[in-house]
């Protein structure tokens, strides 16, 4: 039986991913168990495996080795059907060997690479081997993550070659070829550096809970508690996406992933529901991307976020709350618009399941989340993800349709692997960056140039900030995206006064603009896809119902009481002028506002599009702003804008009345 998670696979990867039977995917299970019994090992040191592989550098090995190697059984060459087959599988096996012995040679070697300096002069031929591996992380995230990506990693790695002969900022420390292979293989400041260290303390246990989740049913049960909460309300469909792809994307940390496995689902009720295709589309792609802003979970960023702010991940998470909620507002209230412009009414009710039942089934589900986010009270975050997992695969078997069999223990270890193979690639790939940037020494000296450069100025520097992360967010991973930012923006970001916390959310805020924006939105093509619908009109849409993830970055990181950083009075008031300027910007996008009705009154549709609604957006966005002044005139020019919607209402209400006489 294909599971939910097993779809998402399947549909996301599809040609791209090699299927495995017989003894190759027993391979990849047993694989699966040993890296698990590592991890957990390792996290709860336990102390089974003794001597050198105690060392943290032999256990990011081990992981390395572990995950990448299968990228290469998992993922052929090129995506052609031909090179699933022999002889290339073959080949594929010789690199998924030598990866898997090269990787534990070292680890098995770790004692001897911290306390020797092989970083700096390693003994041959390991840095011939230290250059094959690092031709092989090359290999596995070109297989995973696309060319460009693997253009900017090689790039970034051979940096070190040219930086001494570079001019100005783009200068720093310059290295010899061997040099250079010696610093990526064995310091702790690249390949195994501080992406690798996270993910093998952090984000597995993380993603294992997802995946475990998903499995015994996570994802429909966040669909039926959707349904039972928000079904019933006008446009219930869209809102119902909207909530269910929140919480399982908060939970999978994959925009895409959620996309497939919510929107297979949501974007087809929403369409029987009278919505669009291109509407129904934008709107999971946009509750989908958001998904991985909310927490608790937030996906694998918020835990490199840890570490590059040495603060609890729960304060992270709990300062994510207010733009994620807002983020959502803006969402739900364009839904609501157009369900009332549009007179679309909520789902019948012999489709919505009760929400006591609703709870009754699915409690579990509720009672791992919660243990989780006790344990993350708790600041052990690295232990909190396995209690809830284990929680949730006991608990599970209470139920008929939720218990485990043979089928779903073997996909559960099998994901694991394909899910994290990919993910531990483009992690070595993403350390190998910062390993660049941190032997020349250019991530200090960028920051001091765009700081000259800017003059000092805040907003050109927040400005700039964001449009980099725009761009950098186009074509890579988020992952990768963040963690390029956060060495080379987040410093001067800093230096300028701001929030070092809201820096680093601001960051990950606009590098996420991307999936939604024309003409990258690999989340609005996914969708589309899926609906089969218009990738240009589901694009429009999606800019236009996300409108509130262009504005909201630019609150909190100017306004950090956003984030629950001031006195409970400063965080009330700035909380609540930010959501009725997000409610009024989303309002003027959306065509409807509460107590004055429809924005388009027919005979005065030019002065509503070129004059008012225009006015009612710049209004909102002056509500939502930090400064005090701001605010008043925001609220002033929407009032009276409001007005005259109302007064024009009544004008065609009355007309209308007329007529009719």
């Amino acid at each position: 039986m294909l599971t939910e998670r097993n779809m998402a696979i399947e549909e996301s990867r599809g040609s791209r991913q090699r299927t495995l039977a017989g003894f190759w995917q027993w391979l990849i299970i047993s694989i699966s168990i040993i890296t698990l019994f590592i991890v957990v090992n390792e996290i709860f040191r336990l102390g089974l495996i003794i001597g050198r592989l105690a060392l943290q550098s032999s256990y990011l090995y081990m992981l390395l080795g572990l995950y990448t190697s299968t990228v290469f059984l998992l993922y052929p060459i090129s995506s052609k059907e031909i090179y699933k087959r022999n002889p290339y599988f073959f080949f594929d096996f010789i690199l998924f060997f030598i990866t898997l012995c090269i990787s534990f040679l070292f680890a098995f070697k770790g004692m001897e690479i911290a306390f020797e300096g092989w970083m700096i002069a390693a003994p041959m031929p390991y840095p011939v081997l230290g250059f094959i591996l690092l031709a092989l992380v090359f290999e596995a995230v070109r297989r995973t993550a696309g060319p460009i990506l693997t253009l900017i990693v090689a790039g970034f790695a051979a940096y070190p070659l040219s930086a001494g002969y570079l001019p100005g900022f783009l200068g720093g420390v310059g290295f010899n070829i061997v040099s250079t292979i010696n610093y990526h293989a064995f310091s702790l400041e690249s390949l195994i550096g501080l992406p690798m260290t996270v993910t093998g303390n952090l984000v597995i246990g993380f993603m294992v809970f997802g995946i475990a989740l998903v499995l015994v049913g996570g994802g429909s049960f966040f669909m039926d508690f959707s349904l039972s909460v928000l079904g019933k309300s006008r446009g219930g469909a869209a809102k119902v996406s909207v909530l269910s792809s929140g919480f399982f994307g908060s939970i999978s940390g994959s925009a895409l992933s959620n996309i497939v496995t919510t929107g297979s689902l949501t974007i087809p009720a929403m369409a029987r529901s009278g919505y669009p295709l291109h509407f129904a589309a934008a709107v999971e792609a946009c509750a989908s991307t958001g998904g991985v802003l909310m927490p608790p979970i937030m996906g694998a960023t918020a835990f490199l976020m840890v570490e590059f702010l040495g603060i609890p991940y729960l304060t992270i998470a709990m300062a994510a709350a207010i733009p994620s909620i807002l983020y959502y507002t803006g969402l739900l209230v364009q839904i609501d618009a157009h369900a009332v412009r549009h007179n679309l009414k909520g789902l019948p009710a012999e489709k919505i399941p009760s929400l006591i039942d609703t709870l009754k089934k699915g409690w579990f589900y509720v009672g791992a989340l919660l243990i989780m986010l006790f344990f993350l009270y708790l600041r052990a975050e690295r232990q909190a993800p396995f209690y809830g997992t284990v929680f949730l695969l006991i608990c599970s078997n209470f139920r008929k349709e939720t218990r485990l069999n043979l089928e779903k223990i073997k996909r559960f270890f099998i994901d694991n692997i394909q899910i994290l193979g990919g993910l531990m690639a483009l992690i070595a790939g993403v350390g190998v960056i910062i390993g660049s940037l941190s032997a020349t020494g250019v991530a200090h000296g960028l920051s001091r140039e765009i700081v000259y450069l800017a003059g000092d100025n805040l907003l050109l520097i927040v400005f700039f900030g964001a449009f980099a992360s725009f761009l950098l967010g186009m074509g890579i991973s988020i992952t990768a995206c963040y963690v390029l930012l956060a060495i080379t923006l987040a410093p001067p970001l800093v230096i300028s006064g701001l929030d070092p916390l809201a820096v680093h959310l601001f960051l990950l805020y606009c590098g996420m603009m991307s999936y939604i924006t024309l003409p990258v939105a690999i989340a609005v093509y996914t969708a589309a896809g899926i609906a089969g619908a218009s990738s240009l009109r589901t694009g429009i849409t999606a800019m236009r119902l996300g409108i509130a993830k262009y504005i909201v970055p630019f609150y909190f990181v100017l306004n950090p009481a956003l984030l629950l950083r001031g006195t409970s009075w400063e965080v009330l008031l700035s909380t609540s002028l930010a959501f009725v300027g997000i409610y009024i910007v989303s309002a003027a996008f959306g065509g409807y506002l509460t107590g004055v009705g429809t924005l388009s009154p027919g005979v005065f549709r030019r002065l509503e599009v070129f004059v008012l609604r225009p006015m009612l957006f710049v209004g909102g966005i002056f509500v939502g702003a930090p400064e005090r002044v701001t605010d008043l005139i925001g609220l002033g020019v929407s009032v009276s804008v409001a007005i005259v919607f109302y007064c024009l209402n009544k004008m065609k209400k009355g007309k209308s009345d007329i007529s009719k006489a």
